[in-house]
């Protein structure tokens, strides 16, 4: 007889808190150190991290790398992306830097998007897509400002644009005959792909199989404790096949079925090592996230394992908002303990506080101070170099 699995390991909240924040390095003053390799590092263990158009403070990219990197400057992913090319920009489950080591498994995503091409972006005519990749084999790295020939047409929705050129750069991108090769702010600029990363050949495309494991892989890694939800987000069509490869691991003793406390019928696994490690406090560190951030990002999971409901208000109408139009969370340690709606004043130099929400009825002594002084720190990022 097949030996049952075994039973679920009562977690509490406090523990399964603690294994994510230090599954996203979190727990550290700068765990992957400084410079273009810190960006390297940082971005080969989360596995991603998200690209977001919004300029209110810092874009998203720069502030999630800044929030594990102290040290960090922007001219430094610049030169992880461009110079050393050790991550380049695609979708996960939303547009993202992804270490380049991994590229192998975004290769099906490209041909699935080059057999669904008229579904994600209508028609692409081909003769815009041959004289988008004509431009760029015989000039080199072009944004969509290079191109100034275009017969304008009307856009078929808001953010889209006039110049047909656009649709067959994004198409290129998607199907990875074209990779974006630098970035000033949102301004891309498209080369060759096999020409960008000095291939012949591209790498090999992973197998379904392997790309299951790499899903799993990673979301253990950067997030501790895992669901199916957690490790399949906004991917529920890989739910059933991620659940075959958790449940094989499980037999083999590989990963541990947990019982996460609040979490009902929501089933969560970790690995032995994961479990093992220390469950002392964190030290006491505070950290002023982006609304993107990977711990922030899934907000059902972040209401489980912190007890707080992050509001992303961007999009909803003034009046109704409650936290502010684009606030950020402030994790004091183990707890997120405030939410900052903050406003970028860039002719002034200055950080502008729209909104401050205290999170919590206990506030220990002095920790509006340091919430002051992260917020210092925060300006001099987002108005230095």
């Amino acid at each position: 007889m097949p030996k049952p699995p075994p039973a679920p390991l009562p977690l509490s909240a406090t523990h399964a808190r603690r294994i994510w924040l230090r599954a996203q390095r979190l727990d550290a003053d700068a765990p992957f150190g400084a410079g273009p390799q810190a960006v390297r590092a940082a971005v080969a263990h989360l596995g991603y991290v998200q690209i977001d158009t919004i300029n209110v403070v810092e874009r998203s990219h720069h502030h999630i790398l800044w929030s594990r990197i102290p040290d960090y400057r922007r001219a430094d992913l610049q030169a992880a992306q461009s110079g050393e090319k050790s991550v380049f920009e695609y979708w996960t489950h939303a547009l993202s830097y992804v270490p380049t080591a991994d590229f192998r498994f975004f290769l099906p995503a490209m041909r699935q998007f080059g057999r669904e091409s008229k579904s994600w972006f209508g028609t692409v005519r081909p003769a815009d897509m041959r004289k988008v990749m004509r431009l760029v084999r015989d000039q080199g790295p072009i944004s969509i400002r290079d191109i100034d020939d275009d017969t304008l047409v009307e856009k078929t929705h808001a953010w889209g644009s006039r110049k047909p050129s656009k649709k067959a750069l994004q198409l290129a991108f998607f199907t990875g005959a074209l990779t974006i090769a630098a970035r000033d702010g949102m301004l891309k600029s498209y080369d060759l792909t096999d020409r960008h990363f000095g291939w012949t050949a591209k790498p090999r495309a992973a197998t379904e199989g392997q790309l299951l494991d790499y899903l799993l892989d990673r979301a253990l890694r950067s997030q501790g404790v895992v669901s199916l939800d957690s490790i399949c987000h906004l991917d529920a069509g890989r739910k059933p096949a991620i659940r075959q490869r958790i449940e094989s691991r499980v037999r083999r003793g590989k990963l541990r079925p947990v019982a996460l406390e609040g979490a009902d019928k929501t089933e969560h696994w970790a690995t032995p090592e994961a479990l093992d490690g220390a469950a002392a406090p964190l030290p006491d560190l505070l950290h002023i996230l982006s609304p993107f951030d990977p711990l922030i990002i899934q907000r059902k999971r972040l209401s489980l394992f912190f007890g707080y409901d992050h509001l992303f208000e961007a999009y909803v109408p003034k009046a109704k908002r409650r936290l502010g139009y684009f606030a950020l969370p402030v994790l004091d340690g183990e707890r997120i303990v405030a939410a900052l709606d903050l406003k970028a004043d860039r002719q002034a130099g200055s950080l502008l506080i729209q909104n401050w929400t205290w999170t919590e009825g206990r506030r220990p002594a002095g920790l509006k101070a340091r919430i002051e002084e992260a917020l210092h720190r925060f300006e001099g990022f987002q108005f230095g170099e």
